[in-house]
Parts: structure tokens; C-alpha cells; sequence
């Protein structure tokens, strides 16, 4: 009996960021920024927040050295979720998929927040431009396993904001309520 197909992770940031066999972005970087890249990579969640901090600053500098690289401003962007400037990476990845509109990795990674923040239509949009501009079968897999995380959550009503039904609407109206009762300011996100 053969052996199940498996598709193997990119093993170097390179590949993880194009099908090509050089990335624009990673000569622009810094290399002693490469290790906390590969970091990033590999479980972002292993970072220490001055490393976080550190990348974010460093890929800031190169963004505003090299502002027409679509794949930096993608790496920037991957930095400030990971710092969770969500509303800057956002910009940062927009910025991307604008100056790259046939960028696989942009499209990705434009997807994947949408898709974080609950924003399934955008989530999706992005995702199937993702997997139609894919490359290899690496590419098309990391976009297959985001479009069925994404089809998950709109199957089971999440979206924007992650409400499940309309009662869970109504217990967050009431919280909000009692809290404009009390006082207390609201985050920009609940005032919406």
C-alpha cells in the first residue's frame, strides 16, 4: 500500500513567500532579521514581545526604505498582526495586494486577517484569488485549508464579530447597554 500524500510546509521563507526561486523582499531585510523572520514562521507565538516589537520596527525601516515591495510590505503587515496592530496591518497588507494585485502570498495573508477578524465575505474573496493565483501544491493547499476554515465559519453563522445566532446578539446589546449605563467608554469596536 502507498504512503498517504502529504504536502510538506515551505522549509525557508523564500518559498513560504513565492513560488519563485528568489524572493524580492528578503534581500532588503536585514539578515541578522532573518532568524526572528524564521521564528515568526515557524510558531509566531514563541516570540518575546521585545522580538515582536524589534520586528515590527526593523521591517517598519524597510517598508519605508523600499515602499513599492509588495512581499515586504506582506512580511511588515505578518509583523504587526503578530504584535496585534491589526488596524496597521491591515493597511500594510491592502497596501500589498494593491501594489501586487497577482500576489499569492498578499491575497493569503489579506484572507487569513479578514478571516481572523471575522469578515467572511472579504475572507473568502481574498482566499479564491489566493488559490487561483497559486503556484505549486504547497500554495494551493495553505489556500484550500483556509477557504474550508472559512466555509467552517460560515456554515456556523460566524461572522463579523463571530455572532453564532441573533440571541448572542441581544446578550451583547445588553452588555453594551449596561455599560453606557454605568459610564464606562466603549472600544471603537463595540460602538459599531
Amino acid at each position: 500500500m502507498s504512503e498517504p500524500f502529504v504536502v510538506r510546509m515551505p522549509e525557508t521563507i523564500d518559498n513560504a513567500l513565492t513560488a519563485s526561486s528568489q524572493s524580492l523582499a528578503l534581500p532588503l531585510v536585514p539578515s541578522e532579521m532573518h532568524g526572528l523572520l524564521r521564528r515568526m514562521f515557524a510558531d509566531p507565538r514563541i516570540l518575546e514581545k521585545r522580538e515582536k516589537e524589534e520586528l515590527v520596527a526593523r521591517l517598519g525601516e524597510c517598508v519605508q526604505q523600499y515602499p513599492k515591495v509588495s512581499e515586504l510590505r506582506v512580511l511588515y503587515g505578518m509583523a504587526l498582526c503578530v504584535n496585534l496592530e491589526v488596524q496597521d496591518a491591515m493597511e500594510e497588507l491592502g497596501e500589498a495586494v494593491s501594489l501586487a494585485p497577482n500576489s499569492y502570498i498578499a491575497h493569503l495573508k489579506m484572507g487569513e486577517l479578514w478571516m481572523r477578524l471575522r469578515v467572511i465575505q472579504k475572507a473568502e474573496d481574498h482566499t479564491q484569488r489566493a488559490a487561483q493565483l497559486a503556484q505549486n501544491m504547497a500554495q494551493s493547499e495553505l489556500a484550500r485549508r483556509q477557504a474550508a476554515a472559512i466555509r467552517t465559519m460560515m456554515r456556523e453563522g460566524i461572522d463579523r464579530g463571530g455572532y453564532a445566532s441573533r440571541w448572542m446578539l441581544l446578550g451583547r446589546l445588553r452588555r453594551l447597554w449596561n455599560r453606557s449605563r454605568r459610564g464606562e467608554a466603549l472600544s471603537p469596536a463595540e460602538a459599531r
